[in-house]
């Protein structure tokens, strides 16, 4: 056992407090259809920034809304000030104190910008900085790599794209119950591969990039494993030259638009005798990681990736390692 099993399977009651939020969201949502901005940027570090990426394909699919990632460095260090005026910034942080991230959202509100923080503390100076705050109500979490607060920065993120366009989403309402069924799932396949691998792809494409993303920094920081993370299409690129029996590959897959070609690039790792595991839809040659029935594309890669990050916390006690306690790191990264 450790924190960090404890806190992913906290996740189905974190994520019903955030979305239970139905009111800031509401409000929020409002102000946001109100301002009708065509450019957002998303500003985050780690895990967090890659909830970002999540949000950002929601945003431009949804909302048909241009997305950027923000660069911090370009306030904290560089001291330029960036032409945001009329656009949506969102820092997107569990503890809203970290200083470059703080850095770029003072200088983005003095430059016009309407921020919005997505944060684990509504009295953090990144919250105090902004002009409207979603707190995502995971509660304290002690463990060094992020799990709950993910799960529910995710839910957030799919509960702000809603409010923004003013619809309703029932998957959001049975999302909590989703995750807790998903917590009984058998990934045991994947710690197999994982405990005696030293490197891996993780893969995804459109907002199933940034649960592969988050796959590889978690496999980096628990189990000393070489984590590469690719959308499909950038796979099929250079990357593709690294493919062969010793190294695995993961997928995590929506039924959506991506499916397809996700699935194709899969099928041909594995028929270069690529291991490879695939979660979310069938792939020939793939061995087939349980996942609940599908309900909606988004929604359920949040399900993917609670089971993934048990099957990591399994992993790192395979290969001898203490979860809790990853060499060099600390809970709270303070970066300029």
């Amino acid at each position: 056992m450790s924190l960090m099993r404890d806190e992913t399977l906290e996740a189905p009651d974190a994520v019903a407090r955030c979305l239970a939020q139905s009111a800031a969201f509401a409000a929020v949502g409002a102000r946001l259809r109100a301002l009708n901005p065509g450019l957002a940027m998303i500003c985050a570090r780690g895990s967090s920034s890659h909830a970002g990426t999540f949000l950002r394909y929601l945003l431009g699919r949804r909302l048909g809304v241009v997305c950027a990632a923000a660069m911090p460095s370009m306030a904290s260090i560089y001291g330029v000030h960036q032409r945001l005026a009329g656009a949506l910034f969102i820092a997107i942080s569990q503890s809203g104190s970290s200083p470059d991230l703080l850095a770029q959202t003072e200088m983005a509100r003095t430059d016009g910008a309407f921020c919005l923080a997505l944060v684990n503390d509504a009295a953090s100076p990144l919250a105090d900085a902004c002009n409207a705050v979603i707190d995502i109500g995971a509660g304290p979490e002690r463990s060094v790599a992020a799990t709950k607060t993910v799960l529910a920065t995710l839910a957030a993120s799919l509960a702000l794209v809603e409010a923004w366009c003013g619809t309703e989403a029932p998957a959001l309402a049975r999302l909590p119950e989703r995750l807790a069924r998903s917590a009984a799932l058998d990934w045991s396949a994947l710690v197999a591969v994982l405990a005696r691998s030293d490197r891996i792809f993780t893969i995804g494409r459109g907002a199933a990039l940034g649960i592969a993303k988050e796959a590889a920094l978690k496999l980096a920081e628990t189990c000393g494993i070489a984590g590469l993370a690719f959308s499909a299409a950038e796979l099929a690129h250079g990357p593709m030259a690294l493919a062969g029996p010793g190294f695995p590959a993961l997928g995590f897959l929506q039924h959506d638009a991506a499916l397809s070609h996700t699935r194709e690039i899969l099928e041909t790792l594995a028929a270069r005798g690529v291991p490879v595991l695939a979660a979310g839809a069938p792939v020939a040659g793939a061995t087939a990681l349980p996942g609940l029935e599908p309900d909606a594309p988004e929604p359920d890669l949040l399900g993917q990736l609670l089971c993934f990050y048990l099957a990591a916390e399994a992993s790192a006690h395979a290969r001898g390692l203490d979860p809790d306690h990853p060499p060099g790191l600390s809970k709270v990264t303070r970066t300029v």
